[in-house]
């Protein structure tokens, strides 16, 4: 007797795992376990569970993952590259042909390994891309432009992506760079956006709460989350000190990763008078935190349309804050920005269109804080039913394809 086919998630980050990543990863597989039997091939310590643990629930299978400290990146990379052969041979022994199988792009060792495991075994393939590369490495200054590693990298790329049946892509901002791949065809690229992981809902501001009350300003901006190699937060700090003289506007960042070094030593040299760091909040006390800004800056690298994450805007929408965005227009922060009317939108790495965006959502807080109010309503179109809805629809179609 034939046996049904199954979906096979194979990943390095899945719960107990506090990561994003972690946690969409959990509630995709949940999700389409409701449809099929889901395994998870997982490389995060205790996240095991044994077979047949309840009905409608993802199998995890836990495969041995060494994790070096993130400054080592020799040693990453030869952990990754480990991990990814162990997780190659777990999909080949499990894999039967009409199983779908579908891998994410960290570490970027991952896609290759899994979608070539799969397609031996005759199973469809599909790739979840959070990270780029090398789009990603050349918009971070990491690599040139056609450098030996960045057309190895996209020769690579040219085979796994013609390789694949279905892309999933979380911002309309990456399917242009795919699409310049000989070969990939527009109808394998699928759009699912990330969902805001803090119950929605506009938050009135409180300004005798425990993150605002330190400031005499009456306008709050904030920046927050994992300053990474394509975010530039000294935009905002040069914004900052642009408006060092506006005694009503004053800025609280918070954050961590390269940047908020970066941040750290720009503030010991100038102590700028307007300008709070904070150490990370607890989770549970994020959604005040973020309530506590009027409005909230998200400072991008030029040319980083298509391989940047947009995740942190969601969190904002979900508490209703309007938001500043430094980015192309074509970027998908930008894109959901501007057609939401929830904020600004000004070119990146500019702070002085920065400065003067903050200086105009600060003239008129009432008009700033409706724009919250439609960032809370367009959070309802980026919740965690919808997009898990369209991965269960996604996979069921490959499911169901013979081609």
């Amino acid at each position: 007797m034939e046996k049904a086919p199954r979906f096979i998630l194979a990943t390095e980050f899945y719960p107990p795992d506090k990561s994003t990543t972690a946690t969409y990863l959990g509630a995709i597989a949940d999700a389409i376990a409701l449809d099929m039997k889901t395994v998870v091939l997982s490389g995060t310590p205790g996240s095991a569970r044994p077979a047949g643990t309840g009905s409608n629930t993802p199998d995890i299978v836990e495969i041995a993952n060494w994790k070096p400290p993130k400054d080592a990146l020799a040693k990453r990379l030869i952990a990754s590259s480990a991990l990814a052969m162990r997780l190659l041979w777990a999909v080949y022994r499990r894999a039967r042909p009409g199983d779908v199988v579908m891998s994410v792009t960290s570490p970027f060792t991952l896609p290759y390994a899994i979608t070539l495991a799969a397609r031996l075994r005759g199973a469809r393939t599909a790739l979840l891309i959070y990270d780029l590369y090398p789009e990603a490495l050349v918009a971070a200054g990491m690599a040139r432009q056609n450098s030996l590693v960045t057309r190895l990298l996209r020769l690579a790329n040219g085979w796994l992506f013609r390789s694949l049946n279905a892309i999933v892509v979380i911002g309309r901002d990456v399917a242009p760079l795919l699409l310049r791949y000989p070969r990939v065809r527009a109808d394998t690229i699928h759009f699912v956006p990330n969902w805001s992981l803090l119950p929605i809902g506009f938050r009135a501001p409180d300004d005798g709460g425990r993150f605002r009350t330190p400031y005499a300003a009456k306008f709050v901006v904030g920046l927050c989350g994992n300053l990474g190699f394509t975010h530039a937060p000294r935009t905002v700090f040069e914004a900052a000190r642009l408006l060092r003289h506006e005694k009503n506007i004053h800025f609280v960042l918070s954050g961590w990763g390269v940047g908020w070094s970066e941040l750290t030593t720009l503030q010991a040299a100038e102590n700028l008078e307007n300008v709070t760091l904070l150490d990370p909040v607890p989770e549970d006390q994020l959604a005040e935190f973020l309530a506590a800004a009027d409005a909230w800056a998200i400072p991008y690298r030029r040319n980083v349309a298509g391989v940047s994450i947009p995740s942190r805007l969601y969190n904002f929408l979900a508490v209703g804050r309007a938001v500043i965005v430094g980015t192309e227009p074509n970027a998908e922060a930008g894109l959901a920005v501007a057609e939401e009317n929830i904020g600004w939108v000004v070119p990146p790495e500019d702070p002085g269109k920065l400065a003067q965006a903050i200086s105009e959502a600060a003239s008129d807080r009432a008009a700033t804080l409706e724009r919250g109010r439609l960032a809370a309503v367009a959070a309802l179109k980026y919740s965690e039913r919808a997009s898990t809805q369209r991965y269960r629809d996604i996979v069921r179609r490959l499911r169901e394809d013979d081609g």
